[in-house]
């Protein structure tokens, strides 16, 4: 069935130029469709409004849509304040722990819940026995770091995958982490083997970062908004959307 936008039909050439940054997606097709049509609802509203310059590329045009129609206030000084004062474990210089891991890749080949069954047997004979953490790694693990027992050494913030980093620096001991970590890599079994908190940078050192990330998470947000308004407003067929939330704009 023909997708259209307000009685327009999105060409098979509309979809594909969208579809680089979803390839790896679970459903590709329909978020480089959503996508496309955004693109379409944009480039057609700075249009009537009389923003859209002749030079201007896609994402030029939607930060200028934006700032017109839905504009982000950059963030104050309290506003900073409040993030770094609410957060005493963040914006520290020098913090590392130092950790081993046992890493279960999904691969299209193996079902997820399959893998994780393995991955959860293996945590349990680990904590039954912990000697046997470096032969488990050793036997098991789709990372080169297996051949070492499983040892990655000191990790600084920042060189891990989010999802591993936020488990291996919020836990405050040492040891065996109870649970599985789920990253886009696969399952890991983890353990912390010595850790340095590190010193807390001054709130002056940081202020212009976290503006940026506040400011950034703002127009995240207003864009979302935004894009579902244009949606709720179009007349939209051959597709279910559920709402608007697509990495167009970065």
């Amino acid at each position: 069935m023909p997708v259209t936008v307000n009685g327009v039909e999105l060409t098979d050439d509309d979809i594909e130029r969208e579809m680089d940054p979803h390839r790896d997606a679970r459903n590709p097709a329909h978020l480089a469709t959503v996508s496309a049509i955004l693109r379409r609802l944009m480039r057609t509203e700075a249009e009537r409004l009389g923003i859209a310059g002749a030079d201007m590329n896609d994402d030029a045009l939607a930060q200028a849509l934006l700032t017109h129609e839905a504009p982000v206030p950059d963030a104050d000084e309290s506003s900073c304040r409040r993030h770094y004062d609410s957060r005493p474990d963040r914006f520290r210089e020098g913090e590392w722990v130092e950790v081993e891991h046992i890493l279960f890749q999904v691969t299209p080949r193996v079902p997820l819940d399959a893998l994780r069954e393995i991955a959860q047997q293996t945590l349990a004979l680990i904590k039954g026995d912990p000697s046997s953490f470096a032969s488990h790694a050793q036997a098991l693990s789709n990372c080169p770091s297996g051949a070492g027992g499983g040892r990655l050494g000191r990790v600084f913030r920042g060189e891990t995958a989010p999802e591993f980093e936020r488990a291996v620096f919020s836990t405050p001991a040492q040891g065996l982490l109870p649970q599985l970590v789920e990253t886009r890599f696969g399952l890991h079994i983890v353990r912390v083997l010595d850790r340095c908190d590190g010193t807390r940078l001054p709130f002056d050192m940081v202020r212009a970062n976290i503006a940026h990330a506040l400011t950034a998470a703002a127009r995240d947000r207003a864009w979302k908004q935004y894009a579902s308004l244009l949606i709720g407003r179009a007349s939209i067929t051959g597709i279910e959307l559920e709402g608007a939330d697509s990495p167009l704009v970065q």
